[in-house]
């Protein structure tokens, strides 16, 4: 059973992972009538023992429409002529999606603006409105 790790102890397996073979859209030309080269990866984030809470939640979230109802997260590849380069490339996109998640986002503390940049807006404004004032046609009343 193949494990891969995504952050401390942190990991999924083999056995986690669930693939259907299916005809691909792509290119191939009549290759693509007869052969599935087409991955489509299952995964069962919801019932997963190997992820921490925290993971979970996050990768719920950047899944987006890629989540099912039931917990599971679908991926399907069909990128490549061949079974082997689509399964790779499912897996490596389920993996990152996994390790993006399980980095915590920074958060922005958030600054106020300085008294100098505050006049230095004001007079750009003030001279910016004169500016526009001299273009208008002199009035003589």
């Amino acid at each position: 059973m193949e494990q891969f790790p995504i952050s401390g102890s942190n990991y999924i397996t083999d056995s986690d992972l669930t693939e259907l073979f299916v005809r691909s859209s792509g290119p191939g030309g009549q290759n693509v009538n007869k052969v599935s080269t087409a991955v489509l990866l299952r995964f069962d984030l919801k019932n997963c023992e190997t992820l921490s809470p925290y993971i979970k939640t996050r990768a719920s979230e950047l899944a987006g429409s890629r989540m099912t109802k039931s917990g599971e997260i679908l991926i399907q590849a069909e990128r490549f002529r061949t079974q082997e380069q689509n399964r790779a490339d499912a897996r490596d996109r389920l993996l990152k999606l996994l390790k993006q998640a399980s980095e915590r986002p920074k958060f922005r503390k958030p600054t106020r603006p300085t008294l100098a940049s505050k006049k230095r807006r004001l007079e750009k404004k003030t001279q910016r409105g004169s500016t526009k004032q001299n273009r208008k046609k002199p009035n003589f009343d």
